[in-house]
């Protein structure tokens, strides 16, 4: 087992969250300047989505994509960029016909939900296995618009970061990566705790983890008060970790976080105890299987 740990932040995300937390930024400049934060504190990789800076609700615009990316790469050329491609997936039935799509449905093709990843090429992005309830809406990701996808993704340079919420989503994963969709070795992220995935607890945990691929690199997070709690359990079973305030708005019990570097700084904190450090930007590209920052893959 490695002595050390890849923390992962996911900076904002897309639910309704700001108006819970002031801390969540909103604005293009604001999510680069806390993901500059979060990478001084320790994270090696910076998970982004983008918001309309007038209203905070989630956005796809590549324009505010390619700001959050240009000012991060403007002040630090080493931490990892890993960009949402989940925008899109949402569907909500309408009223009275649940065939036509309802207020709130963001629903669209794979070109559009990865025509930012085309444009900027990070280093990582994410690939969601996962149709299923979220919340109260669906989240749909069907086996071909996923190929499709995986496709775009390739063509770009870029590593998937495949997202799966249940043991279900990681056959099919499997079934991908078999079909030579998804190259190897891949790159999971376990996501716990999401309505109405997989629960966040450590028996979910393990029995996600023992059907990846065998040669798969891991890292999985837990939601809201369970962000911790599972830190520590994937980091001691030699998986990698992700915190931020896409995941939990508070720094512990009663108290909201301030910013997402205070939360990374407490996963740093934790993984000491733990007698593991924090993965540089560069180990974590050797851990990921991405190329040194001087190779073709690195970008920005």
């Amino acid at each position: 087992m490695s002595s050390t740990t890849v923390i992962t932040c996911a900076l904002t995300g897309s639910f309704d969250t700001p108006k819970k937390n002031p801390a969540v930024p909103v604005s293009p400049k604001a999510i680069a300047e806390s993901a500059l934060e979060a990478a001084a504190a320790g994270a090696a990789v910076v998970h982004i989505h983008v918001r309309d800076p007038a209203t905070a609700a989630p956005s796809m615009a590549l324009v505010h994509y390619r700001e959050v990316v240009e000012r991060i790469r403007e002040k630090n050329d080493a931490v990892i960029l890993n960009l949402t491609t989940g925008a899109g997936g949402r569907f909500v039935p309408g009223d009275p016909d649940p065939a036509v799509a309802g207020p709130g449905t963001t629903f669209v093709g794979p070109e559009a939900r990865t025509r930012h990843v085309g444009a900027l090429r990070p280093e990582i992005c994410t690939l969601d296995i996962a149709t299923m309830n979220f919340g109260e809406h669906l989240f749909l990701n069907t086996p071909g618009h996923l190929r499709a996808m995986a496709g775009h993704i390739r063509d770009a340079g870029v590593k998937p970061e495949i997202e799966v919420f249940d043991l279900g989503q990681i056959e099919l994963a499997r079934h991908l990566i078999a079909e030579g969709h998804l190259a190897r070795p891949p790159l999971f992220q376990i996501c716990l705790g999401i309505p109405w995935g997989a629960p966040a607890t450590p028996e979910a945990l393990v029995a996600m983890r023992a059907r990846l691929p065998e040669d798969a690199v891991w890292s999985a997070f837990g939601i809201g008060r369970e962000e911790f709690p599972i830190l520590a359990v994937a980091a001691g079973m030699g998986g990698n970790v992700r915190v931020g305030l896409e995941d939990n708005l508070y720094l512990s019990r009663g108290t909201l976080a301030p910013s997402n570097a205070a939360l990374v700084e407490k996963a740093v904190s934790l993984l000491a105890h733990l007698d593991r450090e924090p993965a540089t930007p560069d180990q974590a590209r050797a851990i990921f299987g991405l190329a040194p920052r001087n190779g073709t893959a690195a970008g920005g």
